[in-house]
């Protein structure tokens, strides 16, 4: 099961911003997006008309680099 859930980073470590269903001792993959780019790229989804996926995904590599 895939799930995106916000957390924040304080004294070295990621704490959930939500409630999250772990065992103690799972160990899970984390994949880090700073929200910033989310934000900018929502603040502008659709001006430009409809993108696929794969056109919004480009668009937010290039944002980030």
């Amino acid at each position: 099961m895939a799930r995106a859930i916000r957390v924040r980073y304080e004294k070295g470590v990621l704490k959930p911003l939500e409630p999250v269903e772990l065992h103690e001792g799972e160990e899970l993959v984390v994949i880090i997006r700073r929200r910033r780019v989310r934000e900018v790229l929502d603040k502008y989804i659709g001006m430009l008309g409809e993108a696929g996926s794969e056109e919004l995904r480009k668009y937010e590599e290039e944002a980030q680099i």
